[in-house]
């Protein structure tokens, strides 16, 4: 069996010897779209996370039976295409949850205690100058006490709730936007967001969802607000974030997703140069063992296709 991973370079260098007990394996780090057809014309699996498959790939594609996305996402396959020429496809969902989770208080921490901050004074000789043994130019909070909102409440916001609880947070898991009733234990999306002292994003982005967070529901935030996203760029209008941010408008945000990535030179967030802003390169999802069970997964739906079996089918 032939099995291609065409952009390897997204699985940071893990060992891909699970895949190995299935056929040859082909890596590529990256594969523009006019190289994809040469590179696995022959191949009978593909691995993929973020490169673009059609229906003008299938058509000439007579070798392939399995496309298994390397992310939870799909929709870089065209899946009505996949089906219609017989082949199947497949995710792994799950297998992040952990490193988001943390990556989500990290960025949460930095901000509520000013670390990165504080650590830029230190570099900058600050604590050394100090009349005192430390230095209180910037505020320190905790999340202990504070309302923290949840948008998303899938397992992954699930996951984010409990250590927010664990911190000792009073967490609100908010109501869909625009949803006309309100489920037992949420509270409507407006509402929550003018009570919220932490936001923390964790919903798909759908088109309910897209620039959601706009001029005119960032300004239902509280002043002191902090907003963290790690779940789709587009769900946050990012020209209305800067501007909520470098007005004061809100207190801080950390953000680990862009609307177009990688991250374009004009983006306003890029742009922005203060220091209430953490911006990551959609590095949340990336932890070592995350991409270690990804990739087990991966090997997990190849030998379940081949023994018959339907985990984690897509199509």
């Amino acid at each position: 069996m032939n099995i291609v991973v065409l952009d390897a370079a997204t699985l940071a260098g893990v060992d891909l010897s699970p895949l190995a007990q299935f056929g040859t394996v082909s890596t590529y780090e990256h594969t523009t779209a006019e190289q994809v057809i040469s590179r696995i014309k022959n191949a009978n699996v593909v691995i993929s996370n973020k490169v673009q498959l059609n229906a003008a790939h299938f058509s000439q594609l007579s070798a392939l039976k399995l496309i298994c996305a390397a992310a939870t996402g799909t929709n870089n396959i065209d899946l009505v295409a996949a089906k219609a020429a017989g082949i199947a496809v497949t995710n792994v969902a799950g297998y992040s949850t952990p490193s988001v989770v943390q990556h989500t208080f990290t960025m949460l921490g930095n901000l509520m205690t000013n670390i990165h901050r504080y650590a830029d004074d230190c570099r900058h000789g600050a604590w050394q100058q100090s009349p005192m043994f430390c230095r209180l130019d910037h505020s320190i909070n905790e999340i202990a006490g504070k309302r923290f909102v949840v948008v998303g409440y899938g397992n992954l916001g699930q996951a984010v709730a409990n250590v927010a609880k664990a911190f000792g947070a009073q967490v609100i898991i908010a109501e869909r936007p625009n949803s006309k009733e309100v489920r037992r234990g949420r509270m409507a999306f407006e509402e929550a967001l003018k009570v919220a002292d932490i936001v923390s994003i964790h919903c798909p982005l759908t088109p309910q969802t897209e620039n959601v967070f706009n001029a005119e529901t960032l300004a239902l935030l509280p002043k002191h607000a902090i907003l963290i996203n790690t779940a789709r760029g587009g769900i946050v209008e990012e020209h209305a974030l800067a501007k909520a941010l470098e007005s004061k408008q809100l207190a801080a945000a950390g953000v680990d997703v862009l609307s177009t990535e990688p991250a374009q030179a004009d983006n306003p967030l890029i742009q922005y140069s203060g220091d209430n802003l953490l911006l990551t390169p959609h590095t949340a999802w990336a932890s070592k063992e995350s991409i270690d069970r990804l990739i087990a997964g991966i090997a997990e739906n190849i030998a379940s296709y081949l023994n018959g079996g339907q985990t984690n089918r897509v199509v």
